[in-house]
């Protein structure tokens, strides 16, 4: 039986003062919240779909000292002081609101009883409390090769036996495609492998590159069914361990070559089709002309790109990887997100022609919604593999992002585009897919 005291809405002097500043930074609405402190007392409905546990007055010296930002309400969750039990989702909406936060006064009186100094002017003299060391810092020129290296190892290679307790039998880290919301996570991954090599109209002989191959699934999807010949780069040590072992499990070691190589020193095409799934979002904006450029110069006349990335709904978009954001401390460092508009001018400007866009936004908040589950229901192995703080991570980052493409504050797009030469796309008149 829980020993909290349960504090229904309203105005209370007689509050604690954990309670009192709980209630200032959330306000009357909980929201189907129930909040638990640490010394005894609760906010909210006993049966509420998602509970969170304050579970040291340090979450407040946090927060407050840091403004309400996403990223102190990150590092109190990362550390410990503040869990969640019951519906991850729910969280969501005690991020926002913290976030949001206008400290007054009062807020500031109870805060220094709390943290235990003699006014609220001493709380300036509070040090902050050190990030939790899973937090990620590069140095380095921003999206150098080498810089880009280290944060693409720094979301892949946490381990690969991790990312198998939520992913399917593939291994497949995007968006997959429904044709119902019945498909399994495999069926659907399997389709969208089929429809971007459809897209790309491979026939068996092409060679095809795979830009950011992760651990193999469209290099052995596109050589088994579709006959090609294929390349696929990752800068991902355990990424490329892991898919040559794949590749030859599936016998396909004459058709398919993985690298673990930067997609600017590439020297060896020209390719038939080029497919980027998933790994744009590490490009950057100042490297966009570079990369459409780099892929142009590798593809054959006629030649097909297949750019498949998640971007911001709109440039208004509030979907940022800000450098102080929860994504790029934890998650994805230097990620960057790009609206389609800005994707395309760019594509056009490198001389490819774009012949096809497609959104498939509600696919991927499905995709993420079952990661979710299948982390949760392998959570301790989950934690085994890793760590307890590294899975409340994913869990987190997975949950915020299934939340935001159904709020179409992020998309993911697929954009097919040609190397059209004197007029000449090789394309269909209309798609043949």
């Amino acid at each position: 039986m829980s020993t909290h005291v349960a504090i229904a809405a309203g105005h209370h002097p007689s509050l604690g003062a954990s309670a009192r500043l709980m209630r200032s930074l959330l306000g009357p609405d909980l929201c189907d919240l129930r909040i638990e402190l640490y010394d005894g007392t609760a906010l909210g409905p006993a049966h509420a779909p998602t509970t969170v546990r304050i579970t040291s007055p340090d979450f407040f010296r946090r927060v407050l000292l840091g403004l309400g930002s996403e990223l102190a309400f990150s590092r109190a969750y990362v550390a410990g002081e503040v869990e969640v039990v019951g519906d991850i989702y729910g969280i969501m909406r005690l991020r926002d609101r913290i976030a949001a936060i206008t400290v007054d006064s009062t807020m500031l009186g109870d805060a220094a009883e709390l943290l235990g100094v003699h006014s609220p002017a001493d709380l300036r003299k509070l040090r902050p409390l050190p990030p939790p060391p899973e937090e990620i810092r590069l140095r380095g020129r921003l999206h150098s090769p080498n810089r880009d290296s280290r944060a693409v190892s720094a979301h892949y290679d946490v381990s690969n036996a991790f990312y198998k307790q939520f992913l399917d039998r593939s291994m497949t880290y995007s968006c997959a495609v429904f044709e119902d919301e019945s498909d399994t996570l495999e069926q659907a991954q399997l389709q969208k492998y089929e429809l971007i090599g459809r897209k790309l109209g491979l026939r068996p002989g092409m060679r095809l590159l795979d830009v950011g191959c992760g651990w193999g699934g469209m290099l052995i999807h596109a050589a088994h069914t579709f006959g090609v010949h294929a390349v696929g780069i990752t800068v991902s040590q355990e990424q490329q361990e892991l898919a040559e072992k794949r590749v030859a499990e599936a016998g396909l070691t004459e058709q398919i070559q993985v690298r673990l190589q930067d997609y600017r020193k590439i020297l060896d095409g020209p390719f038939d089709a080029v497919s980027s799934i998933g790994m744009f979002e590490h490009v950057g904006q100042k490297q966009l002309a570079r990369y459409f450029n780099t892929i142009a110069g590798l593809l054959v006349p006629g030649g097909r790109l297949l750019n498949h990335a998640i971007n911001r709904s709109t440039p208004q978009s509030r979907a940022r990887i800000t450098p102080n954001s929860f994504m790029a401390r934890y998650v994805f460092p230097d990620g960057e997100l790009l609206e389609p508009g800005r994707v395309v001018s760019a594509a056009t400007a490198s001389g490819l022609e774009v012949r096809h866009l497609e959104s498939l936004r509600e696919h991927y908040a499905l995709t993420l919604r079952r990661w979710v589950q299948n982390l949760e229901e392998n959570w301790d192995e989950a934690v085994r593999l890793t760590s307890l703080p590294r899975a409340k991570i994913w869990r987190l980052y997975m949950a915020g992002s299934a939340l935001a493409f159904e709020a179409n504050e992020v998309t993911v797009t697929q954009i097919l585009a040609t190397k059209t030469v004197g007029g000449d796309a090789r394309f269909p008149r209309r798609p043949e897919w």
